[in-house]
């Protein structure tokens, strides 16, 4: 059975970090893109980081330079290291992972594995 999840999100204060992380189940995290979205209330889902087709990692303008994705094949495990937060980014965070994601790897069209969210929350 393929299960991704998610752990290590919470609530932080505006200026500070957070480290989530997305283990695979049955799965493993070759030949597909993968990465992370993120949902706020009242709010579509928008990729926020993700290592494309060809493993370059990608970031959402408003993340760039304060969030780093990583992945530790031998775990097969990818993170998200989330620094200088501020209370726009509180949402659920997804980890997901698809193959028809060439053309556009933040959307999330291109992708049909998800796990079930852990929520981030950034307080003022």
């Amino acid at each position: 059975q393929v299960q991704l999840v998610e752990s290590g999100g919470g609530s932080v204060q505006a200026g500070g970090s957070l480290r989530v992380s997305c283990a695979a189940f049955g799965y493993t995290f070759r030949g597909v893109c993968m990465g992370w979205f993120r949902q706020a209330p009242g709010k579509e889902r928008e990729g926020v980081a993700v290592f494309d087709w060809y493993g370059r990692p990608l970031y959402v303008d408003s993340v760039e330079g304060r969030f780093t994705i990583s992945k530790d094949s031998a775990k097969n495990t990818l993170y998200l290291q989330m620094n200088r937060l501020k209370p726009e980014d509180t949402a659920l965070y997804y980890c997901a992972a698809g193959g028809n994601c060439i053309s556009s790897p933040l959307s999330q069209s291109g992708y049909n594995r998800w796990g079930q969210g852990t929520q981030v929350t950034v307080s003022s």
